[in-house]
């Protein structure tokens, strides 16, 4: 089994499991960086990332989030997702590259269209404050 292939079996058994800062961190490199949709700059670090990507799977992910299809080749994957936000269908890609040892090094995420770029930003804000709170 390649490393993309081991590293994105741990993805999606974090994922199914709730995306658990914790479990996601265990995943990652301490480097690991991360490019948002709606953030200018690269965070980089796992307590940065591993905040997001907790952020992102409580509010992408819900009852209507699915992956469409997955793309492997090397050490990257691409997963297409759809999914459901306050009534506005969103529509993106994950592209995750992986370390030799199936760590998460890269994460990117693209949401289309507009319209739902807006409406993850928003969110994705309020669940990171939210994090920041508790």
């Amino acid at each position: 089994m390649s490393a993309a292939a081991k590293g994105l079996a741990r993805w999606h058994e974090v994922i199914d499991g709730g995306s658990d800062p914790a479990a996601l961190g265990a995943i990652m490199r301490e480097d690991a960086v991360f490019h948002s949709p709606v953030v200018h700059t690269p965070q980089v670090g796992r307590p940065i990332v591993t905040a997001y990507l907790a952020a992102a799977g409580k509010t992408l992910g819900n009852e209507s989030f699915r992956y469409l299809r997955e793309v492997v080749d090397g050490e990257t994957a691409v997963l297409e997702f759809a999914t459901e936000m306050e009534g506005i269908q969103v529509n993106g890609i994950d592209m995750i590259t992986f370390d030799e040892e199936g760590l998460i090094k890269d994460f990117k995420v693209m949401v289309r269209p507009l319209k739902a770029v807006n409406k993850v930003w928003e969110m994705m804000a309020a669940q990171l404050e939210r994090q920041k709170s508790a």
